[in-house]
């Protein structure tokens, strides 16, 4: 059962001061739609189960790995059989450049089957397995080792043209080159999210006119381009709303938004909450 849900935000309870929790599941519970602020984990063991994260339904068999993006929206049906749920913070490694734009890339999650990833999914499966023993065993480092095995397995989706190139429709040496081109292009919004970027001046640095590159950014993301840059822009907004010194004006403003009432629409949007339903959640 969730220990701490307020609304749809889940406070996620770790033990031992850490900030890893595994659990060995086998309650035959619903756990309703909620997001957190960290990476989850879930492989079943014994039997399939069905969720929905992000609105889509998704049956996982046993073995299937099903990586759930920070603040996505995920539920879980009450099925029988075992399974594990893994998660973690990655706070400790988002100020590595190369991990910073991962979950966005990968958002709202992915589904690592044999038969859709059969490049990186007996890799992602033995590194599951290796957090699992490494959590049980509890030995000396093991949350080191843990986290370690966690920038692994985000090299291994970052890397993967199944997880990181999303079908951009073409093969061999374009693909590896749309793969660096849009990585980078990624890269540049993250840092400039803020700034008034336009559709035409980034499809312009990729080389593509902004027609063909709203098609193959979207093919790469998943999302549309203008969804990316709102999303970026309230990931800012959730760390400048911990700060208790910053108005909400400020804030919004700060976060690259031309109104408040835009501000407030698309943090709800996303998030579920107001901004200030958001700062309320920490008691801030």
């Amino acid at each position: 059962m969730i220990a701490n849900l307020k609304g749809i935000y889940e406070t996620v309870e770790y033990k031992d001061d850490s900030f890893i929790q595994l659990y060995d599941n086998r309650e035959y519970e619903a756990y309703p739609r909620h997001w957190h602020t960290c990476v989850e984990i879930i492989m079943p063991t014994v039997e399939k189960m069905r969720m929905e994260y992000d609105g889509i339904p998704v049956t996982l068999n046993e073995q299937d790995i099903l990586f759930i993006c920070p603040g996505a929206l995920h539920s879980l049906e009450a099925c029988v059989g075992e399974r594990y749920i893994f998660q973690i913070e990655l706070s400790a490694v988002t100020h590595l450049k190369s991990i910073e734009s991962f979950s966005t890339l990968l958002y709202p999650g992915i589904l690592i089957t044999p038969e859709e990833a059969p490049d990186i999914y007996d890799d992602m499966r033995r590194i599951v397995n290796s957090i699992v023993d490494e959590y049980h065993s509890k030995g000396i480092f093991y949350e080191a080792r843990i986290y370690s095995l966690m920038l692994e397995m985000l090299v291994t989706l970052r890397r993967s043209p199944y997880a990181a190139g999303r079908q951009l429709g073409v093969s061999g040496s374009k693909q590896k080159e749309y793969l660096e081109k849009f990585m980078d292009v990624c890269s540049f919004i993250d840092e400039h999210c803020t700034e008034d970027l336009t559709l035409e001046e980034v499809a312009d640095r990729a080389g593509f006119s902004k027609y063909h590159f709203s098609r193959l950014f979207k093919q790469f993301t998943s999302i549309s381009f203008y969804k990316y840059m709102n999303q970026k822009r309230i990931e800012t907004a959730e760390k400048l709303l911990v700060n208790p010194g910053m108005s909400i004006t400020e804030v919004s403003l700060s976060s690259g938004f031309s109104s408040m009432s835009s501000f407030i629409r698309m943090f709800k949007l996303i998030k579920g909450c107001t901004p200030t339903e958001y700062r309320s959640l920490y008691n801030l």
